[in-house]
Order: structure tokens, then C-alpha cells, then sequence
């Protein structure tokens, strides 16, 4: 489970994307750095040629298995972000390894087009004639996927179909997690009418019946954590949601949507790969500032937001990963 989002775009033109990981604790996780001179190496079967590029963009994000090169998350120098969401339930299928060097595995996805591309338009044409195969991470299995793209302008969805890898316009900028985005899109008709207004009074036979409260207007709007109702509690909030006046304060509306999709631990679980159940949690949360050029998150045990600014960043060094806070307090405050 995971929501991904573009804010509104702020009045002075700024570009923020948020994004939220639900998983049960335990992947290890850590900040990455690629840097811009980054000679990448896809993962390979033994013995199979493995597909090498060469990058033009330095990049951050989130890694998992201490692997630098493995981001779920991340955003680079020319202001584009990407983002692997789970995609369980037959909507995700790898293709067949070849070994003619043009297979990715699916956590090299990310990096490959962090590294190499600077637009929507550039990914596009980088992922054409690609194949992504699975790779077992550590996990006991290849985790299913798709990848969310975003620059300033446009938003893409990397989708692995049964019969090949799908280039998906996604004119709303939101993205969940099962099905396929088109049927996501679809269901967006179901919501047709939502609205910041309290609805007026309206007579009943002689009744007059009257909103108890304010956010009428949203009755109806879905507050389970289901895919499709995470889609459209995050694209309703985007549609109706004021218009940020800059950055900062496009950052700021980026953390209220992903509050709202915030899992309080105990509330999901499924079955642990030993038995019994584990909680699904929000691990953490990312926001990728694509014009301000900074990449924030917060983690489940640390309410602080931390902050990378990618222009001291010193992407000539090579990849590497610096650890996360997972504890947090408070930040105290002393009444005179």
C-alpha cells in the first residue's frame, strides 16, 4: 500500500510531489546518493548479460537491502521524481529474462531513469524496448510494481502487463496501488459532485433538513485505506485544495494530504511470512520539491521532518547511504 501524489501547482510556479510507503516494518531502508557521474549495473541472472548505463543526474532518495542503487524513491538534479508502489493481485507481470542487455530488474528501474533522464518525454523514449524482469530482493519473492514518474509539466505510469511493459499517461498526478490506473481513472466518475461547499438546506415532504457541520460537501468522500479509496481521497484534496503561493508552502499542503493517509498502527494487518499477522504501517513518507530541488521525509517513529538540499549535495562522491532517524521526540518547548 502506498499513495502518490502532485500537489496544485503553487503561484510561483513550484512543483511538489508527495508520496507515502505502507509496508509492515522490517525492509532495511536508508537515504541514497547517486552520484551524477553514476556507472550503473542492472541486476542479472548468473552468467546473463546485464544491462550498464551512464548517468547525467545526480539523485536522492530512499534505498531498501543496503543498496544504494535500489530506490523506491527518489527525486534528481534536473527536477524529476519517481516512486515504486506495490502492485499486488495479478496487476503486475514481469517479463522473461533475455540477457541481449536490455532487462532491468524492477528496482533498477528507478535509478536508471533518475540517472539518464531529465522530462516525462525523456523516459519515455529511454524505457521504450526495455523488459523488466523480476528479482527477489531478499524478500522470498520479486515484489509486483508499478513506478510513478513526474516532472513539472507531466505524469507517467510504468506499468508491467502480461503483454508488456505499458507507458501510461496519468493526467491526475495520483497514483495507488491495484488494478491497472486506467480503472482508477474510471472510477474517478463515481465522485462527480464532491465539494468544498456545505450543501444548502433542502426540504423534505415539510421538513427542512439542514448540514449538521461543515464538510458536507465531502459526504461520501471513501476514508478506508484501500487502493481506490486512496486515490480518490488524494485526488479530491488535490482538486479542491487552495492554491499554494510557493514552495514552502506547497511542501506544507503535500504533508496535510499525507497525513490523511497516515496508517495508525494495529488498524491493518496481514498474514507475517511466519504466521500470525503484522501491521501495516506507514514506514515513511517523501516529498520531492521538483523545482526548489529538495527532498524531505519523515519515518513512522520520528514525527521530524528532515530535509535534503540537492544543491549541496556533492554528487561527485560515490553512491552511497547514510541511515534514517527512527526514533523521535517531541520538540520541547519552555513557557516563560
Amino acid at each position: 500500500m502506498c499513495t502518490n501524489f502532485k500537489v496544485k501547482a503553487a503561484q510561483d510556479g513550484s512543483i511538489v510531489v508527495g508520496r507515502s510507503m505502507e509496508f509492515p516494518l522490517g525492509i532495511p531502508t536508508a537515504l541514497s546518493v547517486l552520484p551524477s557521474d553514476y556507472a550503473g549495473t542492472a541486476s542479472a541472472p548468473p552468467g546473463g548479460k546485464a544491462m550498464t548505463w551512464s548517468a547525467t543526474h545526480g539523485a536522492v532518495g530512499m534505498c531498501g537491502f543496503g543498496r544504494p542503487q535500489w530506490l523506491t524513491d527518489g527525486m534528481n538534479t534536473a527536477g524529476l521524481s519517481a516512486h515504486f508502489l506495490y502492485m499486488p493481485g495479478g496487476f503486475c507481470t514481469y517479463a522473461d529474462f533475455v540477457g541481449d542487455g536490455k532487462d532491468l530488474g524492477e528496482l533498477d528501474v528507478i535509478p536508471f531513469v533518475l540517472s539518464t533522464c531529465a522530462s516525462i518525454s525523456e523516459v519515455k523514449a529511454a524505457m521504450a524496448g526495455l523488459r523488466v524482469f523480476g528479482v527477489d530482493p531478499g524478500m522470498g519473492f520479486a515484489p509486483p510494481c508499478h513506478i510513478l514518474v513526474h516532472d513539472k509539466d507531466a505524469s507517467l505510469a510504468i506499468e508491467f502487463h502480461a503483454d508488456g511493459l505499458h507507458l501510461v499517461d496519468n493526467p491526475t498526478s495520483v497514483g495507488t496501488n491495484a488494478p491497472y490506473l486506467d480503472w482508477h481513472l474510471t472510477n474517478l466518475s463515481n465522485y462527480v459532485g464532491l465539494s468544498a461547499e456545505t450543501p444548502a438546506p433542502q426540504k423534505v415532504g415539510e421538513l427542512m433538513a439542514k448540514a449538521l457541520g461543515q464538510g458536507q460537501g465531502l459526504m461520501g468522500l471513501p476514508g478506508d485505506y484501500t487502493p481506490p479509496a486512496r486515490f480518490i481521497r488524494a485526488a479530491v484534496q488535490i482538486s479542491l485544495s487552495d492554491q499554494p503561493k510557493d514552495g514552502h508552502d506547497a511542501e506544507l499542503t503535500a504533508l496535510h494530504i499525507l497525513n490523511t493517509l497516515d496508517i495508525t498502527p494495529g488498524i491493518v494487518r496481514e498474514p507475517a511470512p511466519k504466521g500470525g499477522t503484522a501491521d501495516e504501517v506507514t514506514v515513511w513518507d517523501s516529498i520531492s520539491n521538483l523545482t526548489g530541488q529538495r527532498y524531505s521525509y519523515r519515518t513512522v517513529t520520528d514525527p521530524t521532518v528532515y530535509s535534503v538540499d540537492l544543491s549541496k549535495v556533492d554528487f561527485t562522491k560515490p553512491a552511497r547511504t547514510q541511515d534514517v532517524s527512527w526514533t523521535g521526540q517531541f520538540v520541547p518547548v519552555t513557557v516563560v
